[in-house]
């Protein structure tokens, strides 16, 4: 559609990611295909399926996930560096994408992940696409990180939520970002403390589970992991809703910031403020607001693409 290179920068957001999906089938309809995309976290995910020819079976596994399939993804490790190993998610993306790699795609690709220990953003623009997917969507405390070149990466949205700026980097001079957490945090405001105590002053005493002989046994285990992922009782949320939680208003103001300091040609954003961080199972939605988004923002789009098209030369100047 234009002679400039378009850049397309999709963010974290866990479930939220799945709105991706979304995005990309309205550009699609619309003959919009970025030359260059770069993803973090699920944003890597998505995009990665999507610059490897496998957008449709991405979209078709997340149309079949159910809550207990998103729970029996989940191989628990409790003696690593990470809640989740990722190994069931790993065999299943390795299915379809076993044999790719990033420098042979057909469009430029790169996951933003984060060194641990030096905190540096890290470009993986090269080697097993799966093993870049994996690194930047490993969230600190959830999965374990991944080993890369020597060095150890987790979750890139810690240092680049919505990487615009790698886009430029390569080149881009249209760059479309896709903000799937606008409307999640950025509504926060102050609470004052009197409201505070007496908020804290409600909160009920958190039961305490009670171990059979042998412990908690199996089925007491998925109940218990699936309460703590999915579930919020009036005992408040689980460790791991905390944890997702906290990382998610770190990410919203990183992004804010990373925005402010260079920003897209356009930002996507859909509203999702219904969905959680765990609500993969709800990807018919979460892909449909994706889309409703996108369409939102084509006739922009479409317009400044159209305006940086080289102008084509004039009768006079052919003639010369």
């Amino acid at each position: 559609m234009s002679d400039c290179k378009i850049g397309l920068a999709l963010g974290g957001g866990s479930a939220r990611g799945w709105a991706h999906i979304g995005v990309l089938r309205a550009l699609q309809k619309a003959g919009i295909f970025p030359d260059i995309v770069a993803g973090t976290s699920i944003g890597a995910v998505v995009g990665g399926c999507y610059v490897a020819g496998e957008l449709e079976a991405l979209e078709q596994f997340a149309l079949e996930l159910t809550r207990r399939k998103v729970l029996g993804f989940l191989d628990f490790n409790f003696s690593g560096s990470g809640l989740i190993t990722g190994q069931r998610l790993c065999t299943v993306l390795d299915a379809r994408l076993k044999e790719a790699q990033i420098e042979r795609l057909p469009r430029r690709f790169v996951a933003v992940a984060t060194e641990i220990g030096s905190g540096h953003e890290v470009w993986l623009s090269r080697g097993r696409l799966v093993d870049a997917m994996r690194a930047s969507y490993a969230l600190p405390g959830i999965f374990r990180p991944v080993s890369i070149d020597g060095r150890w990466l987790f979750d890139g949205a810690l240092v680049n939520p919505i990487p615009v700026s790698v886009c430029r980097a390569l080149g881009a001079r249209y760059v479309i970002a896709v903000n799937v957490n606008s409307d999640s945090c950025g509504r926060g405001t102050v609470v004052p403390q009197m409201e505070l105590h007496a908020a804290a002053d409600e909160m009920p005493t958190p039961p305490v589970a009670e171990a059979g002989p042998y412990g908690y046994g199996v089925g007491g285990m998925r109940k218990l992991l699936k309460r703590q992922f999915f579930g919020r009782t009036d005992a408040g949320p689980g460790i791991s809703r905390v944890m997702m939680e906290a990382f998610n208003i770190v990410q919203d103001r990183i992004a804010r910031s990373r925005l402010a300091g260079d920003p897209p040609d356009v930002i996507i954003s859909p509203r999702l403020p219904q969905f959680g961080l765990f609500d993969f199972h709800q990807a018919e939605a979460l892909i449909q607001g994706g889309m409703l988004a996108a369409e939102r923002e084509l006739e922009d789009i479409t317009r400044e693409l159209a305006l940086r098209r080289p102008a084509a030369p004039s009768a006079m100047a052919r003639s010369a």
